[in-house]
């Protein structure tokens, strides 16, 4: 009882920083994988849209918090692409801008993510 009490747990304890990163390329290749079957599945194109939105509506959310610990001028820039793939999402659901620039955005942030440069989550 005690041996099985202490042994090693089933999934290893992941860091909130793996956990955005998994978050985020969840929803970057779906996002990727609507916009390439945009002409045959429109609803699904709009609903990945819609769920990079409310992604990036919780990050802009989170960095406007006083008590986020991020750098200031990450938090300022991170802010702005928040800002930024809402007016451009808007954009395109209006056939007035190319969907890929919001791919290539949470790519960028998956890399510093990813990379050890800067603050973690």
């Amino acid at each position: 009882m005690t041996q099985t009490a202490y042994a090693q747990p089933a999934a290893p304890v992941r860091t909130a920083r793996a956990v955005e990163y998994d978050v985020i390329a969840r929803i970057t290749q779906r996002l990727a994988a609507a916009i390439r079957g945009r002409k045959d599945n429109h609803p699904a194109f709009v609903a990945a849209l819609s769920e990079n939105e409310q992604l990036w509506s919780t990050l802009g959310a989170d960095v406007a918090l006083p008590d986020n610990s991020l750098p200031q001028t990450l938090r300022a820039r991170l802010f702005y692409l928040y800002r930024f793939t809402f007016e451009h999402s808007r954009k395109v659901l209006a056939g007035a801008a190319s969907p890929e620039v919001l791919v290539e955005i949470n790519t960028a942030v998956l890399r510093g993510l990813r990379g050890d440069g800067g603050a973690g989550a």
